[in-house]
């Protein structure tokens, strides 16, 4: 399969979504970058608790909404 022929096919898994699996789907992505944005909060942090992990990671999230 070419790459083109897979994103075709993955846009016609999509179509046939409902629009509640495509929401669900968009829910899960979001969690994963942050889940993943954590990790790197708290790799450059590593003395950072929960409560400042979350802080940062709000703060970038902001900055993006910003740009």
């Amino acid at each position: 399969m070419t790459p083109q022929a897979a994103v075709d096919a993955q846009i016609e898994k999509y179509r046939a979504m409902t629009g509640e699996e495509r929401l669900k789907l968009a829910f899960d992505l979001h969690e994963l970058s942050c889940e993943i944005a954590r990790d790197g909060i708290r790799h450059q942090y590593p003395e950072a608790n929960p409560d400042e992990v979350e802080r940062r990671l709000r703060q970038r999230i902001a900055l993006a909404h910003s740009l």
